[in-house]
């Protein structure tokens, strides 16, 4: 009582939007004024008498199915809200899960660097850097003591990225780990009472036979396994289907070491070549995944061998670290901001010795 239409069209739109509430105005002026108010305070219609109800019934079934629309709309959008809250749950779960798993892989990383083994005349020095694609890594290594005055070292690249790749590199890690006291795939037998260290074609080859290649997935890996015997300064290895290792010398020399050409798992029963080098004092060894040659710049240019032999050669007067570290920066200053593609990693060993202040 005492409200007129425009009245009521006020205070309805108070509370109820025209998108949930349609209103049609059914006046008998055909005073445009009024038509234009009526919009203006938000009715989604109008019809003017006498009433022509073919034409009321049509306006009417016309605002129903706006209305109908808006109210599937507005439940797809609950819908999304709701599921989006769902997704954000599980991302966080999900990222929870990978930080955890990058914390254990990188807990399988050598303890610290630089590491130096043995003694300051007769021992190695190690540096290395790990810059993983994804969370989690298809490149893992280590290098840890062997009896009798030898070290093991290795770097491996399994194919592939993220989880189903940390998984195996994980594996790995765990299987090529020396056991205290006992037997391991890196160690066997006794050599005077002493363990021995297995040669790195058996420990190769052993893998070869545990790790034969995934057909289904196409998993497989790649692996540089060296022994370095301290005392005479010597490093047997070998490099199955990996990058070859480079050495430097003092003067700045860069060689590359051989290497096979096909994988872990790619042939059964294969016989994988053993290969030995003679140090020098102060002669250093980078081992490093493809992810460093294979690392691209804004015109699709790999950074390749040649950049690699120009970074490491001007870097001998510096400490490994960082001279590893000039070889990193050279490669990210290549890469000039473009997405990281594949798992970066380097293993650096130099032969100790009394180096120049």
């Amino acid at each position: 009582p005492g409200m007129n239409g425009f009245d009521v069209l006020k205070q309805l739109r108070e509370t109820y939007p025209a998108t949930r509430l349609p209103v049609i105005i059914a006046t008998a002026r055909h005073d445009r004024e009024d038509i234009v108010k009526a919009l203006g305070l938000g009715a989604n219609d109008y019809v003017t008498k006498p009433l022509d109800f073919p034409v009321v019934l049509a306006r009417v079934e016309t605002q129903l199915a706006h209305k109908r629309a808006v109210d599937r709309i507005l439940a797809l959008e609950s819908d999304v809200r709701r599921h989006n809250a769902q997704l954000e749950k599980a991302n966080a779960r999900m990222r929870h899960s990978l930080d955890s798993a990058a914390q254990v892989q990188r807990s399988l990383l050598p303890a610290k660097t630089p590491l130096h083994v043995g003694s300051a005349t007769h021992g190695a020095h190690f540096a290395w850097r790990f810059d993983p694609c994804d969370e989690l890594g298809g490149d893992i290594f280590n290098a840890f003591v062997l009896p009798n005055g030898h070290i093991g070292l290795y770097l491996l690249d399994v194919s592939g990225h993220g989880v189903p790749a940390a998984l195996l590199s994980v594996t790995l890690s765990r299987v090529l780990q020396p056991v205290s006291g006992s037997a391991s795939l890196v160690e066997h037998g006794h050599d005077a009472g002493q363990p021995a260290h297995r040669p790195p074609a058996d420990v190769v080859g052993e893998l070869n036979r545990r790790f034969p290649i995934d057909y289904r997935s196409g998993q497989y890996f790649t692996i540089f396994y060296g022994v370095f015997d301290c005392e005479h300064r010597r490093l047997t290895y070998v490099s199955a289907g990996h990058p070859p290792a480079v050495r430097v010398t003092r003067s700045g020399e860069v060689t590359p070491l051989k290497a096979e050409d096909f994988a872990v798992g790619w042939v059964p029963d294969a016989a994988f070549d053993t290969h030995t080098i003679d140090l020098a004092p102060g002669d250093r060894v980078f081992v490093y995944s493809d992810g460093v040659t294979e690392t691209m710049d804004a015109a699709a240019r790999h950074f390749g061998t040649d950049r690699l032999a120009e970074a490491l050669s001007g870097g001998t007067r510096n400490d490994l670290q960082t001279h590893l570290d000039g070889l990193m920066a050279a490669v990210t200053a290549f890469r000039s901001g473009e997405e990281v593609l594949d798992d970066v990693t380097v293993l650096a060993l130099e032969c100790a010795c009394e180096r120049e202040a």
